[in-house]
């Protein structure tokens, strides 16, 4: 299993959760923890905190999701070896083009003559 493969799973993963925490909290406030007694003041088993837990798990999936997306770029590039051109790498012409090959004829153009015809002052 290539690297790149380990990070798309755990994108996956993530996204998944991401999505559940989202689908839990309410935009109005309410989310599970008015569902618990949250909305008063009294805490009932520690929910008065739901709504921080909810908040900083969505930052925090949300990070980790941006950090494992940047990883597996870095990963796809890497499994393709380098992408400098061969050229660049200073190898010889030869065994870049093959000797079969017909070199291309270059022919420079005529120059431009100028008009010397008079022209009709008034």
């Amino acid at each position: 299993m290539s690297t790149f493969s380990i990070f798309l799973i755990l994108i996956i993963i993530v996204c998944f959760l991401l999505v559940l925490v989202i689908m839990v909290q309410n935009p109005k406030g309410g989310g599970l923890s008015s569902s618990f007694g949250g909305g008063s003041q009294q805490v009932v088993g520690g929910v008065k905190k739901t709504g921080d837990f909810l908040d900083k798990s969505t930052w925090t999936l949300g990070a980790l999701l941006v950090v494992l997306i940047l990883a597996s770029n870095i990963a796809l590039k890497g499994s393709f070896g380098t992408s400098d051109s061969k050229l660049l790498q200073g190898d010889d012409i030869e065994t870049i083009v093959p000797e079969e090959a017909t070199p291309v004829e270059t022919t420079t153009p005529a120059p431009a003559t100028e008009d010397t015809t008079p022209t009709a002052d008034k």
